[in-house]
């Protein structure tokens, strides 16, 4: 169900990193950037939890378009750690399964429109995106993007009935290119449902979020192309 790419390039945490600060949000911390407003993206980590400098230097960067960003703890201060070799992924997914962020991202989607949020958007990375997929099955948000998703399956995507944009690597066991055309496959059949599918050539599962500073810069740019595919799906379909 997962291997190692699930835990390639592991960050170094940091609870201090980003330009955004740290608050209570539907009872979980939540890392939050941009000025609060009507419009809130929410965005949903891998395995390694809302404390990855990458992933909260990406929330800057959609705080800096124009939206109020959301990166809540669902792990609650226990994201999964390569270096205790007692707890595997598998070990790890029993007490952090996709069931239950799923269950605590609708909270925060309240938590959001009780604030007078009208329009949000998902983005989920590996684990984070198959809670996204969950959220567009329901219409609890108006767009969805799935980075490199982990655990989603071809029935999952039947479900979705939420403009949804898949972004995916050439060299990823989780969701090969073969299982990504299949997602394509079924959401351009829906009557009414947006999608933009798009496969970037020679990068791996996770790149958006955990390439590092010793990748090849072809890798950093196919980061930054995909954040900005990323912006322009939300800029699209939240007004």
């Amino acid at each position: 169900m997962s291997g190692p790419e699930c835990c390639s390039n592991p960050p170094v945490l940091n609870p201090n990193a980003g330009a955004g600060h740290v608050e209570k949000l539907a009872g979980l911390n939540s890392y939050l950037s941009g000025s609060p407003n009507s419009i809130a993206i929410l965005l949903i980590s891998d395995i390694y939890g809302y404390e990855a400098p990458n992933l909260r230097n990406i929330a800057d960067k959609v705080a800096a378009a124009g939206y109020y960003v959301v990166v809540p703890d669902f792990f609650h201060g226990d994201p999964y750690n390569p270096e205790n070799a007692s707890r595997s992924i598998p070990v790890w997914l029993k007490d952090h399964g996709t069931d239950k962020g799923s269950e605590a991202a609708k909270s925060i989607i309240e938590a959001l429109k009780s604030k007078g949020v009208m329009a949000i958007g998902a983005a989920g990375f590996c684990w984070g995106a198959k809670v996204v997929v969950e959220l567009a099955k329901s219409r609890l948000i108006q767009a969805a993007v799935l980075l490199h998703p982990s655990f989603v399956s071809v029935d999952d995507i039947k479900g979705v009935d939420t403009p949804t944009a898949v972004l995916g690597a050439e060299i990823d066991k989780m969701s090969p290119p073969e299982l990504v055309k299949q997602f394509e496959q079924v959401l351009t059949a829906k009557p009414g449902v947006d999608c933009f599918v798009k496969i970037f050539p020679k990068v791996s599962h996770g790149w958006t979020v955990r390439f590092n500073p010793k990748d090849a810069e072809t890798v950093k740019a196919a980061a930054e192309e995909a954040h900005q595919d990323m912006l322009n799906w939300f800029a699209k379909h939240l007004k």
